[in-house]
C-alpha cells in the first residue's frame, strides 16, 4: 500500500521529528499539512506535497479553523500525527502555574484539539491513523521534569483511552516514546541545562546523551520509520500501543 491521495497532518512538522515523519510521508505518496506557529519556518522547509500552515495548537479557535481550512482544501484527514510539543525540565519547587499550564496547553492540550478536530473529517472515511509523539518520560518518568513527564503520561493515556474507544473501525491510535533525539530541542536543553545545573555545555550534552541505553542521540529518521510501519499495511492489529525508541531496554 501506498498512501497516495492520503491527507496527512502533522503538528510541530517544521522541525526535527515533525519534519522527519512529514518527509517520510510525502515519499510514500501522501500530502502533508505541516503545521506550526511560525509561517516562515514551514514555508523554508515545505517541498512537493507539504502545506505549511501556521496553527497554534494551545488556541481551540485556532486549530478547530485551520483544520477545517485544511479539510476543505485538501480533502479529509486520513493520517494525523500529533508531534507539536515543549521539553523543558524544571524542578517541581520552582514549577510556577504558568509554566505548568503552558506545557500542558502545548503537550496535552494540542494534542487532544488536534485530534478531535481531525477525527471530524477522519470518521467519514474508511481508514484512518492516529500517532501521538510523547516520550520515554511518558513511560517512566524523567528527573528534574515532573511537568514534562505528567503531560507524556497524560498523552499515552488519551492514547489508549481513543484506542479503546475506536477498538474494531479501522481508525488506529498509538503512541511514540522516543528517548532523547538529535533536534533543534537538544540544543535549546543543552544551555539551560548547563545553566540550572552549573555544568559545561558538553557536561549537559553528555548527561542526556547517556540517558539513551545505546549512549547516542536517536535521529529523527528513526521515529519516522516506526511512523511509517503504523500507517502501512500490516499495521491493523496495533492499536493502543507505546513504541518505545530508546536505545535499549530500560
Amino acid at each position: 500500500m501506498t498512501l497516495k491521495g492520503k491527507h496527512a497532518l502533522v503538528t510541530g512538522g517544521g522541525t526535527g521529528i515533525g519534519l522527519a515523519i512529514a518527509r517520510a510521508l510525502v515519499a510514500e505518496g501522501a500530502h502533508v499539512t505541516i503545521t506550526g506557529r511560525r509561517q516562515q519556518v514551514l514555508d523554508e522547509v515545505a517541498t512537493e506535497g507539504m502545506t505549511g500552515m501556521a496553527m497554534d495548537v494551545r488556541d481551540e479557535a485556532d486549530v478547530v479553523a485551520k483544520i477545517a481550512a485544511a479539510v476543505e482544501a485538501r480533502g479529509p484527514i486520513q493520517i494525523c500525527v500529533a508531534n507539536a510539543g515543549v521539553a523543558e525540565g524544571k524542578a517541581v519547587h520552582k514549577t510556577t502555574m504558568e509554566f505548568w499550564r503552558n506545557m500542558m496547553a502545548t503537550n496535552l492540550d494540542g494534542a487532544f484539539l488536534t485530534i478531535r478536530e481531525c477525527l471530524t473529517s477522519m470518521r467519514q472515511t474508511d481508514w484512518g491513523r492516529v500517532i501521538t509523539v510523547s516520550s520515554i518520560a511518558g513511560v517512566r518518568g524523567l528527573k528534574g521534569a515532573a511537568c514534562y513527564s505528567a503531560s507524556k503520561h497524560g498523552l499515552i493515556g488519551l492514547t489508549r483511552a481513543l484506542s479503546a474507544d475506536y477498538a474494531g473501525s479501522q481508525i488506529t491510535f498509538n503512541a511514540l516514546c522516543p528517548g532523547y533525539v538529535d533536534t533543534p530541542i537538544i540544543e535549546r536543553n543543552t544551555a539551560s541545562i548547563s545553566e540550572r545545573a552549573g555544568i559545561s555545555e558538553d557536561q549537559a550534552r553528555a548527561m542526556m546523551v547517556n540517558t539513551n541505553a545505546h549512549k547516542r542521540l536517536i535521529a529523527p529518521e528513526e521515529i519516522a520509520a516506526a511512523a511509517l510501519w503504523l500507517v502501512r499495511d500490516g499495521s491493523e492489529s496495533v492499536n493502543g500501543q507505546t513504541i518505545e525508541i530508546a536505545g535499549g531496554q530500560l
